[in-house]
């Protein structure tokens, strides 16, 4: 086993009418509050007016910023770290998914510095400190809620990254399933696929950790068992919330400790299907992991097998393969690029974008000939 630091210093409230709470972690920072939200889903579900009502018990200042794209993109970060720097603002509310959130994580250590967000992605800088943030979530899937990870999307120079600190973290998030019914039936699977995808890339780390494993093992059992019925049933109130606890289990590192951080080839790959595209992230982890899977046939078999036995009971590397890439399917997922639209004349465009950045994963690397074979086997 690896060694390891488990640190999380998230407060997460979980169930129904959390909410009522909103005002008090509120007060704790102070009353300027930038709230930032995306296209104005949280207004037809009722969570807007719920915040609303909570800062104005308190008598808070409340500056709004809208528009956050579900690719988000550093310019609407900056425009926002500009806004809360005027304003001075004490804390962050972010009401939405994870685009909503990870825009708000980097907004959060943008506030006090007078750069560019994109500066953090490429190193120039470190973050050193960070205006507060407290998360409402309303979609099941990043589990960015309880992390310090973002990811950040730069169309200028055409790239997608992704980072983390612990000054990242939100103080505070509140889950409510309540307002995850009105998610439509297309990112409820996404979701379902990325909470899977995050348990792979942990579960394919480095290390022998076996306690990890099992928490791999029933946190996708759970996703199999349960989103299925909640497909068929969007309002259930009972699947709603076990899918957005699995969801926050699955990145809240509890399944990566006694290994390293984990595999994220298949991350980086689906971030340029996403840039190209503009594919729902959900979306692309669903037609790159079966292919990373198959990639990994004789590399890792025998992890593969070790997965497939215990979340299939199937002891054989291509069944089990062929069981994830079903599931997928099963839930209306696409699981190969024409799925989702993409035709063979994208190929040269597609390879030309992911072997121009070598992306790669951080325990099985992967070459750019490996990152070629991939994209073929997901036409």
């Amino acid at each position: 086993m690896e060694n390891f630091i488990a640190y999380n210093p998230v407060k997460l409230h979980f169930g129904k009418d959390v909410l009522d709470d909103l005002e008090k972690a509120v007060d704790e920072f102070g009353k300027k509050v930038l709230l930032v939200y995306g296209g104005g889903s949280i207004k037809k579900n009722g969570v807007y007016e719920k915040i609303i009502k909570q800062l104005n018990t308190i008598g808070a200042e409340v500056y709004e910023f809208s528009g956050i794209k579900p690719n988000p993109v550093v310019e609407d970060v900056n425009e926002a770290a500009s806004s809360g720097r005027e304003k001075k603002v004490d804390v962050i509310i972010a009401a939405g998914g994870g685009s909503v959130i990870d825009s708000a994580k980097m907004i959060s250590i943008a506030i006090p510095v007078n750069t560019s967000a994109w500066d953090f992605f490429e190193g120039k800088i470190k973050p050193k400190s960070a205006i507060p943030l407290i998360s409402v979530l309303t979609l099941a899937a990043t589990g960015t809620e309880m992390n310090p990870y973002a990811v950040l999307q730069n169309n200028s120079l055409q790239r997608k990254l992704g980072m983390g600190h612990q000054l990242m973290y939100p103080q505070h998030s509140f889950l409510d399933p309540t307002y995850t019914i009105s998610v439509s039936k297309e990112y409820t699977a996404y979701g379902i696929a990325d909470l899977i995808a995050h348990c792979l890339e942990a579960f394919f780390g480095a290390g022998d950790a076996s306690l990890s494993d099992k928490f791999v093992y029933s946190i996708i059992s759970e996703a199999m068992q349960y989103g299925p019925l909640l497909m068929q049933d969007l309002k259930d109130y009972d699947l709603r919330a076990k899918i957005m606890y699995a969801a926050t289990a699955a990145l809240n590192q509890t399944t990566t400790y006694g290994r390293v951080s984990g595999d994220w080839g298949v991350h980086s790959i689906g971030h340029n299907l996403s840039l190209l595209f503009d594919m729902a992230h959900g979306a692309s982890l669903a037609i790159a992991y079966p292919a990373w899977l198959k990639l990994h046939h004789d590399r890792a078999g025998d992890r593969i097998i070790e997965l497939g036995k215990n979340i299939f009971n199937d002891d054989t590397i291509d069944g089990t393969i062929n069981k994830f890439e079903n599931f997928f399917r099963s839930i209306g997922c696409p699981v190969r690029l024409p799925d989702a639209g993409i035709n063979k004349d994208q190929h040269e465009l597609i390879v030309n974008a992911m072997t121009k950045h070598d992306e790669s994963g951080v325990h099985h690397k992967l070459s750019r000939e490996d990152v070629v074979r991939m994209i073929e086997m997901m036409w």
